[in-house]
């Protein structure tokens, strides 16, 4: 394809920018002092691009060799198109459901507090199409977004009142208000590491909630007695979740199958796991099921569109799954929703 990468570095404390400098030198590469936050630094990387699409894209993802051949081939079809998005799936193969989303006004985000139904208010996901399908949606999610820059541009680009949480819902409800259309593209997978950015504990509540309140105080007519009640309801589900124990709780693992032909990554995992790790097929995998066994894709054997195609094939079978990326003397994966996930280095 033609096209460029830009990445734009928030202020890591690790080696990520001499990482990217190394391995990836025909990367643009841009060194922010600071963490300006989600939107900023999107909006960084917007203004040096040269293309006509963009594709806002989480560093915390595994996209298909594909992924972007199709999704544009997609857009081109598409009606009055304003962004686009895929099946987002985490590291258990599993569906996120933010995929795509309703505009959480106001009630919407208060029925999603709560936990409870209101009549003729929609849920904050968008479950009138299924997982697989192609629709026009309100709301997409930031991890995966693409649009095209005139587009983007026109609407002035991710909010940067918006430090994290809830520019994607700014900038999606935008596109809808500028008379263009969001689409979920159903058929396209991506692996979405989610957690990456922040656990889901009390601090996670309160940027949440606040950047939902922002988003109405910006979009809908002020209503001061549901501002009160969410404001309340933000503070008192804070402490509750303040008191819950966050650390999740990983499975023992009872045994490691490698999908390669390599020996030497076998032995050096099994040094490094201190169990012994034994080489499986594609074909045999789903005999490993329901008896805490990990399985690792080596990407030299497989590629990452096999390898997204087998965990959801493999998905709530009780395994687990790791990614030993073409290159590299390390594997990565999470084996839930919403935890961080796990890089172990041999």
């Amino acid at each position: 394809m033609n096209a460029e990468i830009i990445v734009i570095d928030n202020n890591s404390l690790d080696d990520s920018c001499k990482m990217v400098k190394e391995r990836f030198p025909n990367v643009s590469l841009i060194e922010n002092k600071e963490n300006v936050g989600f939107a900023k630094a999107n909006n960084q990387g917007v203004a040096m691009a040269k293309g006509e699409y963009i594709c806002i894209l989480n560093p915390d993802t595994v996209v298909a060799e594909d992924t972007f051949i199709k999704i544009l081939a997609a857009s081109k079809k598409l009606f009055h198109m304003g962004m686009v998005g895929p099946r987002l799936i985490d590291g258990t193969g599993n569906f996120l459901p933010e995929s795509k989303r309703n505009v959480p006004s106001p009630l919407t985000s208060f029925r999603r507090l709560f936990g409870i139904k209101l009549r003729k208010v929609k849920n904050y996901y968008a479950d009138h199409i299924s997982e697989t399908a192609i629709g026009d949606v309100d709301i997409l999610v930031g991890a995966f977004i693409l649009v095209k820059k005139t587009a983007y541009e026109s609407v002035f680009g991710f909010d940067e009142d918006y430090f994290m949480y809830g520019e994607d819902i700014d900038l999606s409800y935008k596109m809808k208000r500028k008379g263009l259309e969001n689409y979920y593209i159903g058929s396209i997978p991506v692996i979405h590491y989610k957690g990456e950015s922040t656990d889901r504990n009390s601090e996670y509540i309160k940027r949440f909630y606040g950047a939902m309140r922002l988003f109405y105080r910006k979009h809908f007519k002020s209503n001061w007695f549901l501002d009160a009640i969410v404001s309340v309801g933000i503070r008192f589900i804070s402490v509750i979740q303040s008191f819950k124990n966050h650390q999740k709780e990983k499975e023992i693992t009872e045994n490691y199958y490698l999908v390669s032909e390599n020996e030497e990554i076998r032995q050096r995992l099994s040094s490094v796991l201190q169990k012994e790790v034994e080489f499986t097929s594609v074909e045999s995998a789903r005999d490993l099921a329901y008896r805490n066994n990990e399985l690792i894709f080596d990407n030299d054997m497989m590629s990452f569109g096999e390898i997204i195609k087998k965990m959801q094939e493999l998905k709530n079978l009780g395994i687990t799954f790791k990614i030993i990326p073409t290159g590299c003397n390390f594997m990565l994966g999470s084996d839930f929703s919403d935890g961080k996930g796990e890089v172990i280095a041999f």
